[in-house]
């Protein structure tokens, strides 16, 4: 069964030029799904997501995949700076070192990558996170988590 998904756009975003989408960049937001849709919306806040995925699975639509984004800062990627222009940015509600991703998450993050996955023939070398793009400066998402939300990426896209 789909998981249900929302559309609440953050202004925090940059319309031109398109969005490259070679790849998605995981977070997590720290903040509960609610208070983390709230911050998205205020400008002065300056950062958003492509999409957040609540504990029991709803996702967030803040940024549409076309769009960029304000949620990797100063990154490198794929021998690349700016990760924004290019990784679309998903985020987990809540702190993946306080309490590890639900089994809704990881499953709602494999549907919304379905379609991009096969859209932009990604492979895993595509899929990264915060810790990795911004070393010293970010660390999200834990390493354990991390390690099983790839595991489950694999198993899913071979």
């Amino acid at each position: 069964m789909p998981f249900a998904e929302l559309t609440r756009l953050s202004p925090n975003r940059d319309r031109s030029p398109a969005h490259e989408q070679l790849g998605v960049l995981f977070h997590h937001s720290i903040q509960p799904f609610d208070e983390t849709i709230a911050l998205m919306a205020r400008p002065e806040s300056k950062v958003s997501y492509h999409c957040l995925i609540a504990p029991e699975g709803t996702r967030c639509t803040l940024v549409p995949d076309a769009e960029v984004a304000w949620h990797a800062g100063a990154s490198e990627f794929l021998g690349r700076t700016r990760c924004n222009d290019f990784l679309l940015g998903v985020a987990f509600a809540g702190d993946t070192y306080a309490a590890p991703l639900t089994a809704a998450q990881i499953a709602s993050a494999l549907e919304w990558l379905a379609p991009r996955w096969t859209r932009h023939a990604w492979t895993i070398a595509r899929l990264t996170d915060h810790r990795q793009v911004s070393p010293g400066r970010k660390d999200d998402l834990n390493p354990t988590e991390w390690s099983r939300l790839h595991a489950a990426i694999v198993a899913q896209f071979p």
